[in-house]
Formats: structure tokens, sequence, C-alpha cells
């Protein structure tokens, strides 16, 4: 392959470097001023004072949270959320998306079923009839409350459908005249090429489950059974001055809700951050591939 390398390409290339730059940066710099903050003494934060670096460079706002017995609570929770809730809802709609993703010929009532989902997918019966449900079966005040309320995302099975349905047909006659069944047609062949859109879904379900706080305060009856989102919106620092020593007296007039807010927005976003990269690669194109129907 023979690249041109005249003046006018140099020049594009420099050009479309500097662009991807700046955008790079811009997408850094909220998460990069947050920290700052979150680092920053509290009359600096209140002046606004503090830009790209600390201002009195402190982790009294990250020892306020994490001494809390509350936070490791609530951050166990939302663990066990996200991997409960990954682990159901890649099950379920990949069982889902297969049959789904077969002919009128070969599941006679496809359409039906995809009428049923896309009727989900532009209404819902509302928020008292949902939380009525959900209590009257028993599972308030449970993981399981958070984990199946938003168990089956529609959109993600729409996703995962037209990625199955891009596949070579060929691969199902070949299965057929090696004697394979469904079942395993779906986890020998279909499961494996299908990566990208699965990956991708699963980063979906992820971060929903450890940023949805509203579920976890509807849903459950106090504190201890917060999962981390809903602790950190209702997240309140209670200061007993009796009990107080003359250094935690100090340290807590240091505090103010801004560096505090801005510690909890940096503890939720890392876990997402860290697994953000792990899935990246999948990104694009489990999303070019599952939202295009042939």
């Amino acid at each position: 392959m023979i690249r041109e390398t005249t003046l006018r390409s140099r020049v594009f290339d420099v050009t479309l470097l500097v662009v991807l730059l700046l955008i790079a940066f811009l997408c850094i710099l909220p998460l990069w001023y947050t920290l700052a903050v979150s680092l920053s003494e509290k009359s600096a934060a209140a002046a606004g004072k503090v830009w790209l670096w600390p201002v009195g460079f402190n982790f009294n706002s990250y020892q306020q949270i994490i001494g809390d017995r509350s936070f490791f609570n609530s951050f166990w929770i939302s663990i066990q959320r996200v991997v409960l809730g990954a682990t159901i809802t890649f099950i379920v709609t990949t069982m889902m998306a297969y049959p789904l993703s077969r002919s009128p010929r070969e599941f006679r009532m496809r359409n039906v079923f995809m009428w049923i989902l896309v009727f989900t997918l532009l209404f819902n019966g509302g928020l008292i009839p949902w939380y009525m449900t959900v209590k009257a079966i028993g599972l308030y005040d449970t993981i399981w409350a958070l984990v199946l309320g938003g168990g089956v995302p529609v959109f993600n099975v729409i996703l995962i459908v037209n990625y199955f349905r891009n596949l070579p047909k060929e691969l199902d006659e070949a299965a057929l005249v090696d004697g394979a069944g469904p079942w395993r047609m779906l986890i020998t062949i279909y499961v494996p090429l299908a990566v990208p859109v699965l990956a991708t879904v699963t980063l979906f379900t992820i971060v929903y489950h450890w940023n949805e706080f509203f579920h976890g305060l509807v849903l459950t009856s106090g504190q201890d059974h917060y999962p981390l989102q809903t602790l950190i919106q209702q997240f309140v620092v209670v200061i007993d001055a009796s009990n107080m020593t003359e250094d935690q007296y100090k340290r807590m007039n240091e505090l103010s809700n801004q560096t505090l807010n801005a510690a909890k927005i940096f503890i939720a976003m890392l876990p997402v951050l860290i697994v953000y990269p792990f899935l990246q690669r999948f990104f694009i194109h489990g999303i070019t591939l599952g939202s295009v129907k042939e």
C-alpha cells in the first residue's frame, strides 16, 4: 500500500491529531476537575479557586465517606446487584434473542412476541402498579427487587436479535446436518460469534445497575439496604459534636458539600471507569452490527 506523503496529507494528519486530542481533553476535563475539587480544601472549593490542580490538598472528604460503615455495606450491595443483574440479564436476553432471531417459518409466534416486546418498550403500566407487583410477590426489601426490576432490557434484546439475524444462515444448515439441536447451536455457535454484542449489552447492564438509584430508594425500607448510588443520593453527614475529638472537629470544619459531592461522584464513577477499557474494544462493533438488520 502506497501512502500519500504530500504536504496536504501531513497537514491533514496533524490537524486531525490535534482535534482528537482536544476532544479527548474535553472528555477527561470534567472527571479531572471533579477529582481536583474532591481533594481541595473547603474554602478554595467554595471560592471557585480550584481548576486543574487541588488547592490545599487533603483526603478529608474521602475519609469522611469511607469512614462511614454504611458506605461499605452499600458498596457490597451494589457489587451483588451488578454481578447478579449482569448474569441474569445476560442469560435471559440471550435466550430470548435466539428464538426471536429465527424466521416465522421456524418460530410461528415470533412476530407476536416481537410486537409484545416493542409494546413494552413504548408503554408501561406505571410506577404504582410496578411497585405493587414487586411487593405482592415478596421481593420488596431484597436484592432480587433491585436485580429483577430491570432484568429484561428490551433494547438489549433487540440488539442481540439483529446481531443473530445478520449471521450467515449457512451456519444453521451446517449445524443441522451435523445433528446439532437449538441448544447446541446457541451455546457453541451463536454465543461465541456474538461476543461483541454480548459484551456491549453486558456493559450497558453493568452501568445501569451501578448508576441506578431510584429502585433502591423505592424498593428498600432503609439505609441498611441501600445500594451505593442510593446512599450517595441520600448521604447526610451527621455530626455529634459532643463525642468529637479536636482533630475530628478540625477535619469536619474543613469539609463542604461541594468537596463531599465531588468525592461521592468520583467514587461512584471509578468502578465503571475500571471495567470500561476491557469491554470498549467490543463496543463499536457490537452496536453497529446489532443495530442494522438486513
